[in-house]
């Protein structure tokens, strides 16, 4: 199973430089994607869908033009949520759900902090309603796929300006504790969750790599590879061995974030009944094909 997950910074403009031609190779299963910066009705349009796959999508009500997020998934979903119950957050089009028998694959989009004080004070806000849900998620008995752009680094080797960016949004001491405070000891350095916790799927698979999903569109940061990890895919204790290989397509460039590609065992590993179609070919070995690149996101 294929899953990907990608910030387009304005679906719109993604598909107008090739994401959906792109993205018809790539043999996914389920696409999260967030920033549509559409409403709803604008993402009907014929350029908008991949044939072959069911769309749904939870726009921003609060301004037009902003955030959202949506999921295109091959097989029928069980049930599709777009709220958390928290309107201030809700209203913004920053969540959605898609249910398949025991596995929920969800789209977030965590605000980002870095246009001023106000902003970031709601990040602060949105992070501490959020983490009781994740950690309701996590004790549930369901197998969670938590894909999206959180706006934030976990540590050193995710972002190539570290020190330079203590005091800045996104790589704020704060900010990284709570999100490491959730995440499953992967780095041996007391800073995650010691027992339990979600899964970080790309450092299960590279825990000493240095990449990035995400570049500044000021000078030539993206060229320069000054860049930030900040598109995630958390799962759930009981996909640890689903997670067979993982790949960030930095080309072709469609947005300012990479699309960040998973590919999942399926026999039994999900824990329910979501059956798609095998998947072929590794992400990894999609990523270097020639003409396969990608890219996607804001923070």
């Amino acid at each position: 199973m294929r899953i990907i997950s990608f910030n387009a910074n304005g679906l719109r403009s993604a598909a107008n430089k090739g994401f959906f031609e792109w993205f018809a190779k790539q043999d996914a299963d389920v696409l999260c994607v967030q920033e549509t910066k559409a409403q709803e009705h604008q993402l009907s349009a014929p350029e908008l869908q991949s044939a072959g796959y069911r769309t749904f999508f939870k726009d921003a009500i609060t301004k037009k033009g902003y955030s959202g997020v949506g999921i295109y998934t091959r097989q029928p979903p069980d049930e599709v949520r777009t709220s958390l119950g928290w309107a201030p957050f809700d209203d913004e089009g920053r969540y959605i759900e898609a249910r398949f028998g025991n596995l929920s694959v969800v789209s977030f989009y965590i605000p980002s902090g870095s246009s001023g004080e106000v902003r970031q004070a709601f990040k602060i806000e949105v992070m501490r309603w959020l983490k009781p849900i994740l950690d309701q998620w996590l004790t549930s008995g369901r197998e969670y796929v938590l894909c999206g752009d959180w706006n934030i680094v976990r540590a050193r080797n995710d972002i190539k300006n570290w020190t330079s960016n203590q005091k800045n949004s996104g790589c704020l001491p704060e900010e990284r504790a709570w999100l490491n405070g959730m995440i499953a000891d992967d780095r041996g350095d007391g800073t995650s969750a010691p027992d339990h916790g979600w899964l970080d799927s790309y450092r299960l698979l590279k825990p000493d790599a240095t990449d990035y999903t995400w570049w500044s569109q000021r000078g030539a940061a993206r060229a320069n590879d000054v860049g930030w990890r900040i598109d995630y895919q958390f799962v759930t204790p009981g996909l640890r061995d689903a997670v067979k290989a993982c790949a960030i397509h930095k080309d072709p460039r469609f947005s300012d974030h990479a699309p960040y590609v998973v590919d999942y065992a399926e026999d039994g590993a999900w824990g329910g009944s979501a059956t798609v179609a095998n998947t072929t070919a590794s992400a990894e070995k999609s990523a270097a094909a020639k003409g396969r690149g990608g890219k996607g996101g804001a923070r």
